[in-house]
């Protein structure tokens, strides 16, 4: 069997974790949109999973999804497999950015990249050539690499060309079939949004990835290489960036949480006009954030 897409490998080893604690050996395994949910999947990727098992002796077939047998050790993928050289990548830097090992000016170099991610120089020296279009960060004359400075205007002009693309993608919801993957997707998203809504406060410490997952799945769906390459930079600005201010950061989640919710569950009953709506109200409160830890940023270089 060939290699396995990352988010296929990701889906298979949540699918093998509920296997282990829900199904016993005899049982069926659960309906396909059952699984779509458990493995944060497509159908697509479902059915590669279930190719999977049939391999690895899980199951007899596509259609006769009887369990023959406990998952084993070697049937996970490794987890350092599920990240891909560009994914680590862009996990390393942003995370050094959101926990200010890499503030607005700060220099860094490929070979640290290189080893906190445990990606090759070479393919280090590419993706920070490609990102560096963005205007987030610069080649140093003498070597090495620093992040920029955000300014207001820079958080404006892409605030603008942010809304057009993710306006245009939930106007291509409205395009798609009833029995489009995309739909079990945003119902999967509308649950854990949900969940987190309704956990403790602390517990929206955990939503920056799921926003940036939300925003990337959204950008996903205009299949769009400009629109990639763009989520790209806002994922660095937007839903990094920003969060430097902690000031209220709790709260400030908690509303961001409740205005996805409102987009999501537009979307899932296809009320297209409410879903823009709810989608220009979230990008105006996120774009206010945004400007206002800018300036405060300011505020505190020049009281410095």
């Amino acid at each position: 069997m060939s290699k396995l897409p990352t988010t296929t490998r990701r889906c298979t080893n949540l699918l093998l974790a509920y296997i282990a604690d829900n199904v016993a050996v005899g049982e069926a395994l659960p309906t396909e949109v059952k699984m779509t949910e458990v493995g944060q999947g497509s159908r697509t990727a479902i059915r590669s999973t279930l190719a999977y098992f049939i391999e690895r002796g899980l199951i007899a077939g596509m259609k006769e999804r009887q369990l023959l047998r406990k998952p084993r050790d070697d049937d996970w993928f490794d987890v350092s497999e599920l990240h891909s050289g560009t994914e680590r990548l862009q996990q390393v830097l942003m995370e050094r950015i959101y926990q200010r090992d890499l503030p607005p000016g700060a220099e860094f170099s490929e070979a640290e990249l290189s080893r906190a991610s445990g990606v090759s120089t070479i393919a280090v020296r590419e993706f920070l050539i490609g990102f560096s279009r963005h205007g987030l960060i610069e080649k140093k004359p003498r070597g090495g690499w620093r992040l920029c400075a955000f300014d207001p205007s820079f958080a404006q002009e892409l605030g603008e060309v942010r809304e057009m693309f993710e306006l245009k993608a939930i106007e291509r919801v409205a395009a798609l079939p009833p029995d489009h993957e995309a739909f079990d997707r945003l119902a999967e998203l509308l649950a854990r949004h949900e969940a987190l809504g309704a956990a403790p406060a602390a517990s929206h410490a955990d939503f920056p990835p799921l926003d940036r997952e939300f925003h990337t799945f959204l950008i996903g769906l205009l299949d769009n290489r400009f629109a990639n390459s763009l989520n790209d930079a806002v994922s660095l600005v937007f839903h990094y960036h920003y969060q430097w201010d902690k000031r209220d950061e709790l709260p400030r989640n908690q509303y961001a949480v409740q205005e996805h919710v409102a987009i999501l569950r537009a979307l899932v009953a296809r009320d297209v006009p409410a879903a823009l709506a709810a989608m220009r109200t979230h990008l105006q409160s996120s774009r206010s954030t945004m400007l206002d830890a800018l300036r405060l940023r300011e505020i505190r270089q020049h009281a410095g």
